[in-house]
């Protein structure tokens, strides 16, 4: 007498090749670093794209485009999908993930739910670049409004999205070295992108055919 087959198990495991497929095929499609990480032009030149996205994020929640790729450049290098190493039990045994961060902005769970809610979409992702040049605009503006902290103070702001604006309110960011140094470093790097800027922003406005000279310009 013949077992009736069963059809589950190969079913399970087709969706589960499947899935490894989609996945790996969405981080292969995920565009590489820029090779040149201390150029904003040279960065904006490999992917025209990120400047529109930090344009509309500058427009729509006040924090400067350079501002934005530095933070980003801090946090991610620019990287899609890159979250924090796992732990190391004996040196090899792997453990959980310090936090949730993930993706360009390095965004952690609980406030990208937050952002989702409040600002994106259902639909918005950690690994593109819209949607993390839109969420630091969005915490910045957030910031602003609880802490005073300027728009043009990259210094401070980063301390404020490291910490939260909470913490940045308690000076916890004042006994981390490693978060003074990163601020600093966010700070610097801003205001060489903001120079580089001046000078190429011309070559990423007003490139598309539908975009009609002078409305498309600043």
């Amino acid at each position: 007498m013949h077992r009736p087959v069963d059809n589950s198990l190969a079913w399970r495991l087709w969706l589960s090749i499947a899935a490894l497929l989609l996945l790996s095929g969405c981080a292969s499609l995920a565009p590489s670093p820029p090779q040149d990480q201390s150029n904003i032009c040279e960065i904006f030149r490999e992917q025209p794209s990120w400047y529109d996205y930090a344009r509309e994020s500058q427009e729509q929640w006040g924090t400067p485009i350079a501002t934005q790729m530095s933070f980003i450049q801090q946090e991610s290098s620019f990287r899609s999908h890159v979250r924090p190493d796992r732990k190391r039990y004996l040196g090899f045994i792997p453990g959980p993930r310090p936090s949730s961060a993930k993706g360009y902005a390095q965004a952690q769970d609980p406030v990208w739910g937050e952002y989702r809610d409040q600002a994106g979409s259902m639909f918005a992702r950690r690994t593109h670049m819209k949607h993390a040049t839109d969420f630091i605009g969005w915490y910045n503006a957030r910031t602003r409004a609880q802490t005073g902290i300027s728009l043009s103070n990259p210094e401070h702001l980063y301390y404020a999205y490291h910490e939260g604006a909470g913490g940045y309110q308690r000076g916890t960011y004042r006994n981390k070295p490693h978060v003074l140094s990163a601020g600093r470093q966010v700070a610097q790097r801003a205001g060489r992108y903001q120079a580089q800027l001046n000078s190429c922003e011309a070559e990423f406005q007003c490139r598309r055919f539908y975009q009609v000279w002078p409305f498309c310009r600043s």
